[in-house]
């Protein structure tokens, strides 16, 4: 189970949810983890859960920041490789997701974050991936291959990030860096906090959602970090500019 020790993965948006999930997943398969998030007591919550899944807490750095501050993105990446020596896995999951508005200010929050500093982000890194002959793993959404009514912004920033993981798959294949994407549907997280629900109208909510998934159920985070694990792995030396749905079938219907 240390298909991983001693290799880097920076995780972004890793203080909770998938992000989160996903650091653990790695943690015990021996990865050495460079988190970050903007809550810093949820991000040394999964730091901790990381040493416990297996590491060090020498393995485990963990950086609060907005990474949509081009400053921040530039001291997280150098960071890093500071701290690490080198950078083998970039896995972009941060993400936001905020209801359409007449204004343009939740399309520019929105896009700016889920698409904006993941090509920046990736950018920053594939000097180092060229090193290491690492990879890119994006984390996307359903939402680029199906409708969400009111989340246009979101489905765009989505349906743009899939584009971005195949142009930039082409450009690197032949230096050696493969770059691919994993589709989550639905999986229960603090995301749909813009609703500002009840903690019983959440209950309600996630329930009404996972009635309309073809395999009758939410996905769990965990769920999506196998997924990323193998592409992100040499299980998956063959594989690139690819994307993976994970959510029960509801890209279907």
């Amino acid at each position: 189970m240390a298909e991983f020790k001693r290799k880097v993965v920076l995780i972004t948006g890793s203080s909770a949810g998938i992000g989160a999930g996903i650091a653990v997943y790695m943690a015990a398969r021996g990865a050495r983890l460079s988190l970050t998030g903007r809550d810093q007591g949820k991000l040394r919550g999964v730091a901790q859960r990381c040493v416990e899944a297996g590491v060090t807490e020498q393995d485990v750095l963990a950086t609060t920041g907005d990474l949509t501050d081009e400053a921040f993105r530039n001291q997280l990446v150098t960071q890093t490789v500071d701290t690490f020596g080198q950078l083998d896995v970039l896995v972009n999951n941060a993400g936001l997701v905020l209801p359409d508005t007449p204004d343009l200010q939740n399309h520019l929050d929105v896009m700016n974050l889920n698409l904006n500093a993941h090509v920046a982000m990736s950018k920053l890194s594939v000097p180092h991936l060229l090193r290491s002959k690492g990879n890119i793993v994006n984390v996307s959404s359903n939402a680029a291959l199906k409708v969400y009514p009111g989340l246009g912004s979101y489905c765009v920033s989505k349906a743009a990030l899939e584009m971005f993981t195949k142009v930039l798959a082409l450009e690197l294949a032949p230096k050696g860096v493969r770059v691919n994407s994993v589709n989550p549907g639905v999986v229960r997280s603090d995301i749909a906090r813009f609703l500002n629900y009840t903690d019983e109208q959440y209950n309600e909510f996630w329930a009404e959602f996972a009635k309309a998934i073809p395999v009758g159920r939410l996905g769990k985070p965990e769920e999506v970090a196998r997924a990323v694990a193998f592409l992100a792995s040499d299980k998956s030396s063959f594989v690139t500019g690819a994307l993976i749905l994970i959510d029960g079938g509801y890209a279907m219907l």
